[in-house]
């Protein structure tokens, strides 16, 4: 029944709209301080608290996490260091405009996760929680914004592309 009404009801639409905009907000402005701060993002240093996180008798980054940030993250924290600011301020965009809402909520929660898995509460678990009512509210969640017309568009797309590379 709460699906139903997240997914169909236009007074759920507006209140998705509200918890869009507040996500949004968090997003952009993280990604524009990142991208425009007087010296250049590095998540380096995250990284490496992240490792120091794994030991101890309590550890808050678990090993397989750790194997990843270590093997991977690090490795490639050039890579990072630009992804993650341009995620973080195309997710906010993305979520205040209501364009794509589900893809950009959706890359937004990997955000969160990765920074959980890291070892960082702050209010990540609160956005994860708001993020999950526009996941499941889908296409309503966007419907006062961009995708009105962004999402039947797309669709007629697919469906005419699909037919002519079926023929």
């Amino acid at each position: 029944m709460m699906v139903r009404f997240l997914r169909e009801n236009i007074y759920a639409a507006y209140g998705l709209l509200l918890l869009r905009l507040y996500l949004g907000w968090n997003w952009m402005t993280a990604g524009w301080e990142k991208l425009t701060g007087s010296e250049p993002f590095s998540a380096e240093g995250f990284l490496q608290g992240a490792l120091k996180k794994m030991g101890g008798e309590h550890p808050s980054v678990s090993q397989w996490w750790g194997g990843f940030v270590e093997n991977f993250a690090l490795p490639n924290v050039g890579f990072f260091n630009f992804m993650i600011p341009l995620g973080e301020f195309l997710v906010g965009l993305g979520l205040i405009l209501g364009c794509l809402t589900t893809a950009a909520v959706f890359f937004g929660m990997m955000m969160n996760f990765a920074f959980l898995f890291s070892g960082t509460v702050s209010h990540n678990p609160q956005m994860v929680l708001v993020s999950i009512f526009v996941i499941v509210a889908g296409f309503n969640a966007g419907k006062i914004g961009l995708d009105r017309w962004v999402i039947p568009y797309l669709r007629n797309w697919y469906v005419k592309s699909f037919k002519k590379a079926s023929v």
